[in-house]
Order: C-alpha cells, then structure tokens, then sequence
C-alpha cells in the first residue's frame, strides 16, 4: 500500500473535473497542475554573524522535512559588507508527496495561526500561472519550538503550477484550499 497525500487525493479526485468544467479544457492533460513549491528565506545578519544561516537552515528542514541548501551573493555590495561567495540565504524546492503534505499544513495549520489573518493577497501572480506570498515569522509553524528560535524571520513561499493564466492558477489554489482574500 503506499501512502497519497490528502492536498493530491483531493487534486485527482475534485479539482480536475471542476476545472475541466469551468475553463472548457478538451483533454485532461491541459488541466494546471502544481509543479513545485520553493521556500526562500534571506538572511542579511549572515554577513556579521555565520552561524546564522547554519540556524536558518535547521529552521526551514524542520518545516518542510527536506535539507535545505545555503545559497550565496553573486557580487560584492561594500554598502552591505557583503563580499561574493559570501553565504547570505537557504532555500528549498518541493515537489510531489513533500509538496503536497508541506502546503497542506501551510493552508489548514500555519496561516490561521497568524495574527489578525483575513486571507492571503490575490493579486501577487507574476502574470504567467506562478503565485509568490511572503511570510513574515516563521514561528507560525507548529514544528517550530519558540524557546530554541534565536530571532524571528521571515520567508517567501512561491508556488509554481503549469497553468498558463492567472485565472487558471488563482482558480487551481482556491480549489486546492489556499485561503484568498474575500
């Protein structure tokens, strides 16, 4: 037996035929699906401070149970004490099973935890099917212990789908349950 995340069963079983229907699609194979899901957490205090992306790293496996991988600066900005090569961020992409759990604990979990939560923006596509929201504390995440957190940071969280229009992709995530402003 193997195991199929809940966000995915749903997919196959509800939002395909609800979208075939809404937006006339001939074949099945033209129905926007979910590609991947890439966190991005800059950390601009790594320039004075190196254990900080070593933290930051730790902080975004916990969350979405992948290792995640420190990215560096591609130039040197004297303003910022940045020098090339330096380590300043951590990033993360997941896909399939990983995908699926990690937005669902995103969307029924972590976003009605944070404070005066009215809905995510619907205006933040990138006008070719990809949707990118920041989050601005990462404590927000059940798998976060607040006594081990050594500063509060935040994150970028971009979903890219297949879809070829905004509409289809805004349409693909409120069905999926991501909670859009009203």
């Amino acid at each position: 037996m193997t195991y199929e995340a809940r966000l995915k069963t749903k997919y196959k079983t509800e939002v395909v035929g609800k979208l075939m229907e809404k937006f006339q699609y001939k074949s099945i194979m033209q129905v926007p699906k979910l590609v991947k899901v890439c966190i991005n957490q800059g950390v601009g205090q790594a320039t004075s401070d190196k254990k900080m992306t070593d933290s930051a790293v730790e902080e975004i496996s916990t969350i979405t149970g992948q290792r995640a991988v420190k990215t560096t600066a591609k130039k040197a900005i004297s303003n910022f004490k940045l020098r090339e090569n330096m380590q300043i961020g951590v990033r993360v992409t997941l896909r399939n099973e990983r995908m699926f759990e990690f937005m669902d604990r995103l969307f029924n979990v972590a976003l009605p935890r944070v404070r005066d939560f009215r809905g995510v923006n619907e205006k933040s596509f990138d006008g070719r099917g990809n949707y990118t929201m920041g989050i601005t504390e990462q404590i927000i995440f059940p798998e976060i212990d607040l006594d081990k957190v050594p500063r509060i940071t935040g994150m970028d969280v971009t979903f890219v789908t297949t879809a070829k229009t905004d509409a289809e992709a805004l349409e693909l995530l409120k069905l999926l349950g991501m909670p859009f402003k009203s």
